[in-house]
């Protein structure tokens, strides 16, 4: 597991610090398929691990565009948690984010961008897609949410993360791309 990075910002005479999980993948398809694949809610079922239940509440749009709602619910921990997503910026085919306005975190932002070019493992070859992911989230409760964090939330997150990855791969028959960066960090938010 990658090493983390403590840091954290005073807010209102309390302590709250912002866990960054950053992720980066390349895959051999143009952009627009990529991207394409990424706005459709409906894909959001098939990358996300079975363990946690995923559910629609209501049914979801039939591709993202900017303002989307996306209700839905999981496991966290255990008991099921009621999601609500807002799409708040919207640019096909080259970024999206989107962040949780009803859930389990005290934040949660996600964006995701969408870069052409090579594989950095120095191979020539076809030019495909960097899915880079940044997600920004904060747990509930303060000291003890911190604590949570440290005791295994961190590494659910990003036990998620690494089964989206593996999936992804094998939807799109891409089991031979390299695994590129990794890096799962917290710090203060800015």
């Amino acid at each position: 597991m990658p090493a983390a990075r403590w840091a954290s910002e005073t807010t209102f005479g309390s302590i709250m610090a912002d866990y960054v999980l950053e992720r980066r993948v390349w895959l051999p398809r143009p952009r627009p398929e990529v991207f394409a694949f990424f706005a459709d809610p409906s894909n959001l079922l098939l990358v996300t691990p079975p363990s946690g239940g995923f559910r629609w509440l209501t049914p979801p749009p039939r591709t993202l565009a900017a303002g989307a709602i996306l209700d839905f619910s999981t496991r966290a921990l255990g008991p099921r948690v009621r999601w609500r997503v807002f799409v708040r910026e919207y640019d096909p085919p080259y970024r999206f984010v989107d962040a949780q306005i009803l859930g389990p975190f005290a934040r949660w932002e996600h964006r995701h961008r969408f870069l052409e070019g090579p594989p950095d493992d120095g191979r020539n070859g076809s030019a495909g897609t960097w899915v880079e992911d940044r997600v920004t989230y904060r747990l509930p409760l303060g000291a003890v949410g911190r604590l949570i964090h440290s005791c295994g939330v961190g590494r659910q997150i990003v036990g998620v993360f690494d089964w989206r990855e593996r999936r992804l791969r094998e939807l799109l028959n891409l089991a031979s791309a390299p695994v590129v960066a990794d890096d799962s960090r917290r710090r203060a938010s800015t």
